[in-house]
Parts: structure tokens; sequence; C-alpha cells
């Protein structure tokens, strides 16, 4: 299944809003609550709980409630055209809805560091070498959840920052609670994957690495992802591996105003997803709808490029992060909130 955070009407609702839909023959959306509600009408037999609203109210109903939306689902896929009607609220025309982030509010971002080529690579460029240790822990930091975009959103720019930049990665969704998981049953807490971009501000978070800080400025001001949640069965036939060591063979790329800048695999990341959950589980608990990103692929910024290939940033510049299977994040850049 490929989920998605929707508002109905384009110019309504905030970031922070939108309702739990369904990508339905890539051109419509199905409503969630609405869907639930027809499916029992006609005859489904679907757990008798309150129909979710929003993705949030969804992955909270952790493996239940996605059975129940798959059951209903496959009841619409039986169902004659005229019986999902755009009338009835059910159905939407994907064209005419405005898609916000998957998981708009999400509980907690984590994001790691494991390409090992974009690791190398970037430090590099600072005359730095590789860091022995960085082979023996799966290390991440927290990023901030209140400026989460979703695919077509304008990302205003940081005012404070000269030296904007981009950052493709792979993003998944916890889909069950737990606690120090193992890396080996960690698969089974995932409830999806999307496209992520990781915006940094390098001359803000340069000021924060001389203090032994960070990062933290130099990334809250903006994240992008989406512009679905793709379920992992839809990814079966490019999974490489199982329990700890499972990977998903996907070509990624990252284009400003159509200049192909990245091009990646997901199969390279050093650490799986799965190593990722069992890092960030130690001594905590994971909750539905928190965001564990994979780091930036290797070629996936500006920083590891370089400026003679790209300059930083500027406002009007459309960026797309493209992950095969999971769809085209597009986000344009915007001015300043004080511009």
């Amino acid at each position: 299944m490929k989920l998605v955070t929707y508002i109905p009407t384009p110019d309504a609702g905030s970031r922070h809003e939108g309702r739990a839909g369904l990508l339905y023959n890539s051109t419509q959306v199905l409503d969630v609550e609405t869907l639930l509600g027809w499916a029992r009408r006609v005859g489904t037999s679907l757990p008798s709980r309150p129909a979710p609203v929003t993705m949030l109210d969804l992955l909270r109903q952790e493996q239940e409630g996605m059975a129940a939306v798959r059951a209903a689902l496959a009841t619409a896929e039986q169902a004659r055209p005229e019986d999902l009607s755009v009338e009835s609220g059910l159905v939407h025309e994907l064209a005419g809805v405005a898609l916000r982030a998957p998981v708009p509010d999400a509980p907690s971002f984590r994001d790691f560091y494991t390409f090992e080529q974009h690791v190398k690579a970037a430090r590099a460029r600072r005359g730095a070498g590789m860091i022995p240790e960085w082979y023996q822990i799966a290390v991440f930091y927290f990023s901030n959840t209140s400026e989460l975009y979703g695919h077509n959103e304008t990302v205003p720019y940081p005012r404070l920052s000269q030296e904007v930049d981009f950052e493709l990665e792979m993003a998944a969704v916890v889909g069950r609670e737990g606690r120090d998981l193992s890396a080996e049953e960690a698969p089974d807490y995932i409830a999806g994957y999307t496209v992520l971009n990781d915006w940094s501000a390098r001359d803000l978070w340069r000021q924060e690495q001389s203090l032994n800080m960070g990062p933290a400025k130099g990334k809250d001001f903006a994240t992008s992802f989406g512009p679905y949640l793709v379920t992992p069965d839809e990814l079966a036939e490019k999974r490489i591996g199982t329990g700890a060591e499972e990977r998903f063979d996907l070509q990624m790329a990252g284009r400003i105003n159509g200049d192909q800048l990245t091009s990646d695999n997901a199969k390279n990341m050093y650490y799986t997803f799965p190593q990722m959950m069992e890092r960030a589980s130690q001594h905590v608990r994971l909750r539905p709808g928190d965001i564990i990103g994979s780091g930036t692929c290797g070629t996936g910024c500006i920083l590891e490029l370089g400026t003679e290939r790209h300059r930083w940033l500027l406002p009007g510049d459309v960026l797309e992060m493209e992950i095969e299977r999971l769809g085209i994040l597009r986000n344009t850049v915007g001015r300043g909130q004080e511009d």
C-alpha cells in the first residue's frame, strides 16, 4: 500500500493537519476513515474500533489497523467503479488534493549516518580522514518535528544562512511500539518507507561544530518527506537479505532545477534500518510514527560534491529527490520569512 496524508482542498489546512489516505489506481486517493466505514457497510469484517482519521491514528492501531485497511482496500478493488464515487467523499482525485508529510505530527525524528561513501567524501572535503569508531556504532542525532514539509510544499529559506544544502535520504517510519529491539526482530516494527530531504544550513552547522555541539540550528529549520509511505510488502522483490541484514535494491537520484547531481542505491547503506532501530531503541521506547532517517546517500548533497559542481541553494530552486518505488519528493525553496 501507498499511504498519504492529504488535505482535500489544496489551499486549506496547515502543514500539521491532514487526513490519512490511500493511493488508488495511481491517480486517486481513498480516504481511510470513509473507506473503512464504507467497507463495513457492504459487509467486510473489520475490527470494532474507531476508524482512524489521521496517519498517526492509523499507526497507533499498529498491525490491526493496517490489516483493516488492507481488507477494506481488497473490498474496494472488487467494487464497481460507480460504487466508489467522488460525491461520497470516499474518493478524491490526486491532482485535486494537497499532500502533506506522510506523518506530519511525528513524535520524534532520529537521523542516522549510514552511507560510507558520503561520510568519507564529506570528511575528505574538510581534509579529515575516516573515523574508525564509525564502523562500530550507528550514530544519529535528533531533529525537529515541528518543521516537517510534504511533497510540493515550499520550504522557507533560513534567513541567517547563506549556505543552504539538500540531503537525499531514505526513511523508515515505526509502526509498532517497542523497546530494546534486536536487529533481527526490527523489520516487523517498520510500517513503511519514504523519501527524505534533510535540509541543511552548512554555515550555521559549522558554528555549532566549532563548539562541539549540534547539529541543531543547522538542521532544524526544515525536513521534507513523502510523497507517500510505502508499506514493506510493496518492496518485497527489491529486498536483499533478511532480519538484521535486510536491505533494499532501490536506485536514488537527486536533482536541482532538473540537473541530476545524485546517483546511489539504498543497498549501499553500511548499517541497515533494522540495525538503526536496534540502536535507536536501546534503553528507550520507540513509538508508532517515529521517523528513522538513513543519513545522506553517496553524492547526496552539495557539501560532498563541492560548490564547483553546484552552488548553494537559492530561493526559487526546485529540488526533486527520487527513490525507486518510493516516488519523487519535490519542493521549492522559498524566501525567508522576513524577506
